[in-house]
């Protein structure tokens, strides 16, 4: 049965001078009736301000936690006070909470760049999940379901889409889209919104959290250091989940061999490695793999062409051992397979390829032959889910009316990628802030973005080493979006559960070194 909603729907458009509020209250009604938001027009234009607020509850840990959810926009101003854009956001808050300066606030961002919020927000820390099988495939129907994993017993979450993904879009057809589409302008102006965000909702006394996926741990990792020295909001933590290099330069020899150890990883999962390496656990291989990547490939690599043929030999058959290539491959390639190449090569006797977001999805192509996939396997199957998924709860569920398409991914190129210095600002953010914690989170079977790579970051973050009681890694059994497998989704949030705990200090704890 679907819970009853009670909802206040407030819109404002935008006039010449200033915004006009309407409001609209209902009484209580069944989610099947039909509630008609106040002022409908039929242009496809989004409202600068927003909001229909919703409840319900969700059973966690087996006890019931009920909450408000508003689904809404909020503008974007230019320096001149002007409305420019607005973004969607989702905001849930536990409401049997009387006291908001304890309970945390976490900010939840995906990433792209050009992605909306929905994949994190109704598949991983959200209370309602997607309806799909305990290894992430879509079921139908299509839909949601409550999420027994969700962290909103322990925190309340706003999940916010960025200018053109989702419901956002820029409102003045005059603004600079380079106010918005780059590395720096993407962190600026979503400072300014959260700013605004937390002022409104009363929750600047609140231990605070960011939380990214894929690029959109670029964009925390940013948001860490523009929150605390331009607006001095500080946070308790940074979440980086399928996080990217953050601007730390990962090139020749060691770009070319931190894939190894998600090569290993991915042969092991589909059975291609020899016996005595199959028969081993995952987490048993995998260190023997990574110290072969530190110790011998990468100063193997760093030899180039003038490596001795001997020792080239022994590197490849070690490479075409870990990884369930040939020799021959791994010859051929100078030691370095490109991971396209390992896409379409591992299981090409079996006329399958593998996804790269996540190397457990399959794919079929039009011909065997060829050096990369011809689509990527995973994404396809994701979409089938999220996609009806978030349409029916945002528009039928929350009852947010628009006749907007939700951009899944939205037009954001040209994207300015210069001057990413996000994993040094994020550096700097934890230097100056003895409060901030750092977790990064990685699928064993993540192809974009491996862990490997996730850890050699985290390993560079902070050079000097002084900082490294504040980060931690987590690997888990599945690809980019682990929480996809029923496993990793309790595991993961119990892991977030556990850092929010370990970095929000007692009363009276103060920062300092």
């Amino acid at each position: 049965m679907k819970p009853n909603f009670s909802q206040i729907v407030f819109v404002c458009i935008v006039g010449c001078s200033s915004l006009a509020a309407a409001q609209e209250t209902t009484t209580p009604v069944a989610s099947s009736e039909k509630v008609k938001p106040a002022n409908v027009v039929n242009e496809r234009l989004l409202p600068a301000e927003s909001a229909v607020h919703s409840t319900g509850q969700v059973m966690i840990k087996s006890k019931p936690v009920p909450y408000k959810v508003t689904a809404g926009t909020q503008p974007v101003w230019d320096k001149d006070g002007k409305v420019i854009a607005s973004l969607f956001y989702t905001y849930y808050q536990r409401s049997d909470v009387s006291n908001r300066d304890k309970r945390p606030l976490v900010m939840s961002f995906n990433g792209g760049p050009g992605s909306a919020s929905v994949w994190m927000h109704v598949a991983y820390t959200g209370p309602k999940m997607l309806n799909i099988d305990d290894e992430g495939y879509p079921v139908q129907p299509y839909g949601v379901r409550d999420n027994p994993h969700s962290i909103l017993d322990v925190a309340d979450i706003v999940y916010i889409d960025p200018v053109n993904t989702g419901f956002s879009r820029i409102l003045d057809a005059k603004a600079d889209r380079n106010l918005f589409f780059g590395v720096n302008a993407d962190v600026t102006y979503l400072a300014e919104w959260l700013n605004t965000f937390v002022s409104r909702q009363g929750r600047w006394n609140s231990p605070k959290y960011l939380i990214g996926e894929s690029y959109g741990t670029t964009r925390v990792s940013g948001l860490a250091k523009e929150l605390q020295n331009n607006h001095w909001m500080y946070l308790n933590g940074v979440i980086l989940v399928s996080p990217t290099d953050l601007g730390i330069k990962r090139e020749g020899p060691v770009n070319a061999a931190t894939s190894l150890p998600y090569y290993a990883a991915t042969a092991w999962y589909h059975k291609a490695l020899a016996a005595d390496l199959q028969q081993r656990d995952l987490n048993a291989l995998l260190p023997e793999v990574e110290a072969f990547t530190l110790d011998e490939l990468i100063p193997a690599l760093s030899r180039g062409g003038f490596i001795d043929a001997a020792k080239k030999q022994a590197i490849a058959e070690k490479v075409a051992r870990y990884s369930g290539l040939s020799l021959k491959t791994v010859l051929q390639h100078n030691l370095q397979v490109p991971a396209s190449y390992f896409w379409k090569d591992l299981l090409r006797d079996q006329g399958k390829t593998l996804g790269r977001l996540d190397s457990r999805y399959l794919g079929v192509d039009r011909s065997d032959a060829g050096a990369s996939p011809d689509y990527n396997a995973e994404l396809t199957s994701w979409l089938h889910s999220f996609t009806p998924a978030i349409n029916s709860y945002l528009r039928d569920v929350l009852r947010y009316k628009t006749d907007l398409k939700y951009n899944m991914f939205g037009p954001v190129h040209p994207w300015d990628n210069t001057n990413n210095n996000t994993g040094e600002n994020l550096r700097l953010a934890m230097a100056e802030n003895p409060y901030l914690h750092v977790m990064v989170q990685s699928g064993f079977y993540d192809g974009a973005t491996n862990y490997f790579d996730a850890k050699y970051t985290m390993w560079n973050l902070d050079p000097s080493g002084k900082l490294k009681e504040r980060l931690e890694f987590k690997g888990y059994r599945s690809g980019h979006m682990m929480y996809l497998r029923a496993e990793d989704l309790a595991s993961s949030n119990e892991h977030i559960r556990e850092f929010i705990k370990k970095s929000t200090p007692a009363a009276g704890q103060p920062a300092k070194y």
